[in-house]
Order: C-alpha cells, then structure tokens, then sequence
C-alpha cells in the first residue's frame, strides 16, 4: 500500500512533459521549418524531435526549462541529420531517372516566401540565431545554451544574420 501513493508522483512529471510537449508543438514546427525549410522535413525533425524528448523524460530535470531542452533536442538531431547526409550519396542514376519520369503537379510544388528563400541563403550559424531569437522568442543567453556558444557568440550571429537577411532582401541602406 504504500507504493500506491508514489505512483500518481512518478506519473506527475510525465504528465506535465506530454502537456509542455503538446504546447510546444507549433513553435517548435516554426523552428524545424525554419531549419530545414520544407515543410516534409520540418515534420519529421517534430516527430523526432518529440519522440526522443519523451523517450528521455526520466533525464528532464523538473523545474529546468522544458522548451529549451526540447529545441537542443531538435537542434542536435538536424545537425546529426546534416552530418550523415554529407556522407551519404544523394542520387543514384536509377533513383534520378524514377524522379524525372515522375514529374511534379503544380500543387506539390512548394512555394517559398522571400523571407524563407532569403533565410535559406544564410550561413547556419545565422539563420539558426536568427530562428531561436528571434522566431522562436528564445533570449541571447538560452538560445547561446541550446547552440552551445557564448552569448556574445549568439548576440553576433543575430546581428550579422539580420543585417545578411535585410540586404538579401533589398533592404538594406
């Protein structure tokens, strides 16, 4: 009997998990869009992303910040992704062939913003900054965390990413 009342505190921090999770859901889709710049991916980086948080809730320290550890989770997947499709060849003759023959419908085709394709133009570094700080509402001091930088380090790639960002989009002085 006395294991009972342990059960419903063992399931408390879970259950404020899963609810953090759920609320987290549409800024954390922003950001992973904001990373991978289609939409397909953003999703599997989500998925992912969630997948790994959950499967880790017993190492969150309660009370600590839940989004930030969500987003480093997020953040070290897509770079772990990047670094494994660096290696990887992207097209066989075969594979290239399947999708050349498949063509596109112009309602599959994605069509990006200037902000988005202008966003994709920035070294990572600076569209990553410029996504936590400034899309996803993370301080220079948490995003600087989650990147593993000082934040000074995070302070300059916000303000040479938005001054990247505002002469690719013709706005410059």
């Amino acid at each position: 009997m006395g294991e009972e009342p342990d059960k419903p505190d063992a399931s408390a921090p879970t259950q404020q998990i899963r609810d953090g999770l759920i609320a987290l859901l549409p800024h954390l889709r922003a950001f992973a869009r904001g990373l991978c710049g289609r939409s397909d991916k953003a999703d599997d980086l989500v998925q992912e992303a969630v997948l790994r948080a959950w499967s880790s809730a017993a190492s969150f320290v309660p009370g600590s910040n839940l989004r930030a550890w969500v987003f480093t989770i997020a953040r070290n997947h897509f770079l772990n992704e990047l670094r494994r499709a660096s290696r990887e060849v992207q097209f066989d003759d075969g594979h290239a062939e399947t999708l050349a023959a498949m063509g596109t419908e112009p309602d599959e085709a994605m069509r990006l913003t200037d902000v988005e394709r202008a966003l994709a133009r920035l070294p990572e570094e600076r569209r990553e900054a410029l996504l936590l700080v400034g899309a996803s509402g993370f301080s220079y001091d948490e995003a600087a965390r989650i990147c593993g930088v000082a934040a000074g380090t995070m302070k300059s790639r916000v303000s040479r990413g938005r001054a990247q960002l505002a002469t690719l989009l013709g706005e410059s002085d």
